[in-house]
């Protein structure tokens, strides 16, 4: 393309359904798509600031989504608006569905963060996983998802976190 004509940039609308209903949907830009996993950019989309007490989501900060079709979960590496690596927030989820512009995530509840610096690893939600009952309602995703929760702990205490992303 020459310097002067415009140049689009491919958007998707990100839809986490959480219970058989949206969470939220939010515009974001599509990074890349190699068939398996979907990469997109994001500014925070959520009302307000979210304080957990180890980490703060506010406006300004970035999300790099990674989501794939083969796996039980998403990561998203969150930057603070002046580019510092505040970690990566992952959700357990059934595998993402690209359907034209949607990208449509299932969150199965179970979450993980990892800090920066690698010293904070920590499981998130596992009692509204439990109390979500798929564990009874669907044995074999609630096995995924479960493991999934295992695979990644493993890769963020190990230090191979990174490899996932590259």
């Amino acid at each position: 393309m020459s310097a002067n004509s415009a140049e689009t940039t491919a958007r998707v609308e990100v839809v986490l359904v959480k219970g058989g209903r949206t969470k939220i949907r939010y515009p974001a830009e599509l990074l890349a798509d190699d068939g398996v996993r979907v990469s997109v950019r994001a500014p925070w989309a959520g009302e307000g600031a979210r304080d957990f007490g180890f980490v703060r989501f506010e406006a300004g900060d970035v999300f790099t989504e990674h989501y794939w079709r083969d796996r039980w979960y998403s990561v998203k590496e969150v930057r603070a608006g002046d580019g510092t690596v505040k970690g990566w927030y992952c959700d357990i989820t059934r595998p993402a569905v690209l359907s034209g512009t949607e990208l449509v995530v299932e969150d199965l509840d179970l979450d993980l963060w990892r800090s920066a610096d690698g010293t904070d690893v920590r499981r998130l939600d596992e009692d509204e996983f439990a109390e979500s009952g798929l564990a009874e309602t669907d044995p074999e995703a609630a096995s995924a998802a479960v493991a999934a929760l295992d695979e990644l702990e493993a890769l963020a205490r190990e230090g191979d976190f990174e490899k996932l992303l590259a």
